[in-house]
C-alpha cells in the first residue's frame, strides 16, 4: 500500500510561484509512475502533469505547459510540481497519484489507471 502526501500548497497572487512536493510511503517508488491532477470545486478531476518511473518522460497539460515542471527524485521518493507564473484559474486542491509500472518511459495522463491518491494540497492563486 502506497502512502502519498502532498504538501507546499497555498495562498498566492497571480504571477507568483509555488512548489508542491509529495511524499511517498512505497520502498521501491521508482516503480511507479507518478501523476499531479487537480479539482477545483463544482468541477471534475483535472490532468496536470505525469512523469514516468525513471523521470525521462514527462506530459503535461495543454493549460500548464510552459509554466508547470514535474520532478522527481526516486532516492528520497519524492516527487515535486514547480507552478511559475500562477493565475487565478489554477486554483483548485492538488493531488499527487502513483501507478506501478514495467515501463521506464510510460507516462500516464488518464486518472482511471491510477491506483493511489494522496489527500490533496490547496493552492489557491488571487488576482
Amino acid at each position: 500500500q502506497v502512502q502519498l502526501v502532498e504538501s507546499g500548497g497555498g495562498l498566492v497572487q497571480a504571477g507568483d510561484s509555488l512548489r508542491l512536493s509529495c511524499a511517498a510511503s512505497e520502498l521501491t517508488f521508482s516503480s511507479y509512475a507518478m501523476g499531479w491532477f487537480r479539482q477545483a470545486p463544482g468541477k471534475e478531476r483535472e490532468f496536470v502533469a505525469a512523469i514516468s518511473r525513471s523521470g525521462g518522460s514527462t506530459d503535461y497539460a495543454d493549460s500548464v505547459k510552459g509554466r508547470f515542471t514535474i520532478s522527481r527524485d526516486n532516492a528520497k521518493k519524492m516527487v515535486y510540481l514547480q507552478m511559475r507564473s500562477l493565475k487565478p484559474e489554477d486554483t483548485a486542491v492538488y493531488l499527487c497519484t502513483a501507478r506501478v509500472t514495467f515501463s521506464y518511459s510510460a507516462v500516464v495522463p488518464n486518472a482511471r489507471e491510477y491506483n493511489y491518491w494522496g489527500q490533496g494540497t490547496q493552492v489557491t492563486v488571487s488576482s
